[in-house]
């Protein structure tokens, strides 16, 4: 998002905002959706992960209450301002929209921090559902705007692992880390190398552009929702394998150990194939931070590719509109791609040449309405800026 673009949608929450409330915001924040370039299912497995931010962001206008209510308001959502009490606030009570920015307050106050309540009113272009972090984005924005209005002095990992607890806990989804740390901390410019055991970060230049490649993302438009129980039964499952294997968790297994440790599986078959992922793709994690360094980044295309077929025949996750979109990329003469995002629906990302993107696009769209598939929303992905406050 241009800062041409992001002044003009912060005027237009604040402008919302005082329509709703009454007075002016006391300030307006944003934070991105993302892609996840590689490293999928590794989070809550303490592996790494790449992300970079999306241009697409959820805006949020805020302002401090001293009254111990919370009045939230969503633009992309109907209905009318919803107000809640704080001393209310408990887990998993909540089945709507208003669960991701309430839990945030929830885990924010069960830290210990003093948050007195709060005027939110929130607007996104991150698409739901479609695996890019739209909830991520949102408990993002409102932990950061929090964090200032409240000077909490939080840093960006700290509301991340904050937003993380806020969704497994009170929404009830069992997602790892990746997606709050890639929205509160990723660079312009840069994907994100982030270990998610100990949160260290290592910024990787990552501009495509500048090098004649695009990076595309598929929307399938087929909705998925992390909190059903597929990805809490692929988490579960690899948990199972390293209690198995004896180690803390998938991590720990060497890539080089591999072989020995699924023979220790036995006709553990789903366990095989789940471990046999995660450590397979820590390995391409770190074979594309390699690739980057060395500014051989075209070679990440059969990186991504591998990636895919591991998510699909492995994890079992991927679905037909997604195995089309990276079968008719690659055969299209697509550098590389993948699903990506918690699977079962939402988007695949293609690494194309530059002036290949056009025929691309037009490519996967005639296959999509020829499988008689929903039209695909498709659109470039170019590395953004995280979280921030917008005035």
């Amino acid at each position: 998002m241009s800062e041409a673009v992001a002044d003009k949608a912060a005027g237009a929450v604040a402008e919302r905002f005082t329509e709703l409330y009454g007075a002016e915001p006391h300030g307006v924040w944003a934070a991105p959706g993302r892609v996840n370039l590689i490293g999928e299912h590794t989070d809550y497995n303490d592996g790494f992960v790449m992300p970079f931010a999306l241009p697409h962001q959820a805006v949020a206008a805020v302002s401090r209450r001293a009254d111990g209510v919370l009045r939230l308001h969503s633009e992309d959502v109907e209905g009318g301002v919803s107000e809640l009490r704080l001393d209310d606030l408990s887990p998993e009570s909540d089945k709507n929209w208003t669960a991701y920015p309430a839990g945030v307050v929830w885990a924010l106050r069960e830290a210990g921090h003093a948050v007195t309540g709060a005027d939110i009113h929130l607007s996104s272009t991150v698409p739901s559902g479609a695996g890019l972090s739209s909830s991520a984005a949102l408990e993002v924005v409102v932990a950061l705007a929090l964090n200032d209005l409240f000077a909490l002095g939080l840093r960006g990992w700290q509301l991340a692992r904050l937003c993380q607890r806020a969704e497994n806990v009170y929404v009830g989804a069992p997602v790892g880390i990746m997606d709050q740390t890639a929205s509160a901390c990723c660079e312009a410019g840069h994907a994100l190398f982030l270990d998610t055991r100990d949160l260290s970060q290592r910024q990787i230049p990552f501009d495509l552009a500048a090098e004649g490649m695009r990076l595309l993302v598929v929307d399938t438009q087929v909705k998925h929702s992390h909190s059903e129980g597929e990805y809490g039964k692929r988490r579960a499952g690899c948990e199972e394998g390293a209690a198995l294997l004896g180690v803390n968790a998938l991590r720990d297994v060497p890539y080089a150990e591999l072989d020995a440790a699924l023979a220790r599986l036995g006709d553990e078959e789903e366990v095989r194939r789940l471990v046999r992922h995660i450590v397979t793709e820590n390995e391409r994690v770190e074979r594309v931070v390699s690739l980057l360094e060395s500014g051989e980044t075209r070679a990440i295309g059969p990186v991504l590719a591998e990636g895919h077929a591991s998510l699909r025949d492995d994890f079992r996750i991927s679905c037909p509109e997604l195995d089309l979109v990276v079968d008719t990329a690659l055969a299209s003469g697509a550098l590389g791609a993948r699903m990506t995002g918690g699977g079962f629906g939402g988007s695949a990302i293609v690494l194309a040449e530059e002036p290949d993107v056009d025929a691309l696009t037009k490519t996967i769209q005639e296959a999509f309405a020829t499988a008689g598939f929903t039209a695909p929303r498709i659109f470039e992905a170019v590395p953004s800026a995280g979280a921030r406050r917008l005035r």
